[in-house]
């Protein structure tokens, strides 16, 4: 069977890792449960040790059909949501050939998807976006320390894609820590104390605070995204 459909990889890995893959039918059944999410374009979902993809692969999946029904007639329309469907989904593992898997299964989804439907006029430039958006969103790291693996682990830094503007994603930059501290307990602060924290309320009025970005914001059109770097 194909790798993502087996549950190990090899014994090694199991007793290093613990890596265990889940199987396809169970991946459906715990998504099914949260149906209605996994068909919003840009509803995010995170996976902590993504291994190969099954989860996300199953998510973008869901996502891209929803594209391709509402968008399959407008070309551009359907661009721009299936780079927001992709950029809507995250993931970390340990393991490096992990990574690489799960982010080329990703753009096969997508590229499957896409060329069904404009073969003729599908743009090199949306690809490069979508696989921009995967080597950002698709990290190579440890979702216990936080940091990102190899010989000089850094924090863990995730990027935001909102759409704005229509054709136009706004960029932030979040380290991951502060995305969990906030998600887990929002710290109770002032607004005089910390003037760059932004405080709301939710229609439950219970308070929160939105964690502080490590980048300013940048509007960058969907289809240029690759060639606006790193920067």
């Amino acid at each position: 069977p194909m790798a993502e459909d087996r549950h190990i990889i090899s014994r090694k890995r199991v007793t290093d890792h613990g890596e265990v893959y889940t199987p396809s039918r169970i991946v459906n059944a715990m998504l099914d449960l949260v149906k209605q999410e996994t068909e919003r374009i840009e509803s995010r979902f995170l996976e902590p040790a993504c291994g190969r993809g099954n989860f996300l692969a199953e998510i973008l999946e869901r996502k891209l059909r929803v594209v391709g029904r509402r968008y399959r007639k407008i070309q551009l329309e359907y661009e721009r949501n299936a780079v927001l469907a992709v950029s809507s989904i995250y993931g970390i593992d340990i393991l490096e050939d992990n990574i690489q898997k799960c982010r080329q299964r990703l753009f096969g989804i997508f590229e499957r998807n896409y060329r069904r439907l404009f073969s003729r006029t599908a743009k090199d430039a949306c690809r490069e976006s979508v696989r921009f958006i995967l080597e950002r969103n698709i990290i190579h790291g440890d979702a216990r320390s936080l940091k990102t693996a190899g010989e000089n682990p850094e924090p863990i830094i995730f990027s935001e894609w909102s759409p704005v503007n229509g054709n136009f994603l706004n960029r932030r930059d979040f380290r991951f820590s502060e995305l969990l501290m906030y998600a887990a307990e929002p710290k109770q602060m002032s607004l005089i104390e910390e003037p760059e924290q932004l405080s709301f309320f939710s229609d439950l009025g219970e308070q929160g605070f939105l964690p502080t970005p490590v980048s300013e914001p940048r509007l960058i059109h969907f289809l240029e995204l690759a060639h606006a770097g790193e920067s």
